[in-house]
């Protein structure tokens, strides 16, 4: 087994040092590091906090690619870290359909008997349910979620012992007072929410490996594979969508923004006839030529794109690309509006009379100024993005067939949906992790702009 290294592997290991550089940053400045806590001290925030940091490391997981080599069974065949640590349900598949926590398949398939008779009827499941007789179902699962609420309290319990003598060794306190004023939820570190955040993911990672050996959790997809597995392995593309795509139209919007709301003249009539052109243009259209001229480029030029692995990669990328050449319009006419406010101030013509450059008056004087529109406008782009990858999937232009992604779930459970009876697990999981992960960001990008912004968090001043 080989280590692989992909396109959107390196670009989120970039994100991610990125995310590490800004967090050894914010700890060694004073007032940053006050502003967070102050983000950490509401129960939402600190809850859509841990909701995405599990999330990005589900994604980091999934993007520590491996390249099986012949002593293996499926040699080439390419796995994650997430893959290994699913196991065995990233490799057991059934034959079709089943229902959530289901022993039986959904659809009656011929059977043979022993006596040689065919009959049509519903064929037990051949993972789910192994050894458990079907009138002892309900007594394993008990038991089993009694297992898994006694172990959540005994591992929820030695992580907060853990934690809390790392809070009192970082804040120089003795281990009775910062347990005392984590009891009381008086300790920003130490709040009660935290506590009760840390059960709960506990409780949901046991519930996860001990029901998933057991029992397919959201049921089988047509070709009998986890539903589960594919919500989880979905993760990443939803977070590379938001995320790259998000990096990539933020310099357009923020530059060309502040140009045209500065300079005003000529410049701004050029930057406002270009984004009002691009906007005239119906965004799913132009998506969808662009993404379809990549198609065309791709097939053309197959040797370039060995497997079709690296072929689903570029197209993810691609697609991130295009979404980003597109979606800085929106960003960039608010931004104009804004500085054209801010370059009246008095502030900033006193930065003019005094000689200071035009570089500096942009990013240290109207940059800092705009930074609420900016992190307001990122979360709901962040959002909206990871809908686009759905309904573009939906449509037939997002990212490629083989790659996870929760519009991909969407858009095949269109006909399922039309079945008799109906098969809902797969559009109703797709739909839960969406809902969670857009949620969560966009509570905490409002408790972001409320902890940095000076005239709501009185705290600071």
């Amino acid at each position: 087994m080989s280590y692989l290294l992909l396109w959107s592997d390196a670009l989120y290991y970039f994100l991610v040092g990125c995310i590490l550089v800004l967090i050894s940053r914010i700890a060694a400045d004073r007032i940053a590091r006050a502003q967070w806590q102050v983000l950490v001290s509401s129960p939402k925030n600190l809850i859509a906090s841990c909701v995405l940091i599990a999330f990005s490391l589900i994604a980091l997981a999934d993007s520590i690619h491996f390249k099986l080599d012949n002593e293996h069974a499926k040699a080439g065949q390419v796995i994650s870290l997430l893959d290994i640590g699913l196991s065995p349900i990233s490799n057991q598949n059934e034959t079709s359909y089943s229902a959530p926590f289901a022993f039986y398949s959904f659809s009656q398939e011929p059977q043979v008997l022993n006596n040689g008779k065919i009959i049509r009827d519903y064929p037990r499941l051949q993972y789910a349910g192994v050894g458990i007789p079907d009138n002892e179902r309900s007594q394993h699962m008990i038991s089993l979620l009694f297992q898994v609420v006694f172990k959540s309290i005994l591992v929820s319990l030695g992580l907060i012992i853990v934690l809390t003598f790392f809070g009192s060794f970082m804040s120089g306190q003795s281990f009775e007072y910062f347990g005392t004023m984590a009891i009381k939820g008086k300790s920003v570190f130490a709040h009660r929410t935290f506590w009760g955040v840390i059960f709960v993911f506990t409780t949901v990672f046991i519930f996860i490996a001990d029901f998933a050996p057991h029992y397919h959790i959201l049921g089988t997809s047509k070709v009998g594979e986890d539903v589960f597995y594919q919500c989880l392995k979905s993760i990443r593309t939803g977070i590379l969508i938001g995320t790259l795509t998000t990096l990539l139209m933020l310099p357009f919007a923020l530059i060309l923004g502040l140009m045209a709301g500065y300079f005003r003249g000529r410049v701004d009539d050029i930057i406002q006839y270009v984004y009002t052109t691009l906007s005239a243009i119906p965004g799913v259209l132009l998506i969808a030529a662009m993404v379809l001229s990549l198609q065309v480029f791709m097939s053309q030029h197959a040797h370039l794109f060995p497997s079709s692995l690296e072929r689903a990669d570029i197209r993810l990328l691609g697609l991130c690309a295009i979404l980003g050449l597109t979606s800085w319009t929106g960003l960039c006419r608010l931004i104009r509006a804004e500085c054209l406010k801010i370059s009246q101030m008095d502030y900033v013509k006193a930065a003019k009379t005094l000689g200071t450059s035009e570089f500096k008056i942009l990013f240290k004087h109207l940059l800092p100024n705009v930074g609420h529109i900016i992190l307001i406008s990122i979360a709901l782009d962040f959002s909206g993005l990871v809908l686009a990858e759905a309904v573009l999937s939906y449509v037939g232009v997002g990212v490629d067939p083989t790659t996870y992604s929760w519009g991909t779930m969407i858009n095949g459970a269109r006909l399922e949906m039309a079945r008799e009876p109906v098969v809902w697990w797969a559009l109703t999981g797709a739909f839960i992790f969406m809902f969670i992960l857009v949620l969560s960001a966009n509570l905490f990008a409002d408790g972001v702009r409320d902890a940095t912004d000076p005239r709501l968090n009185k705290a600071i001043a």
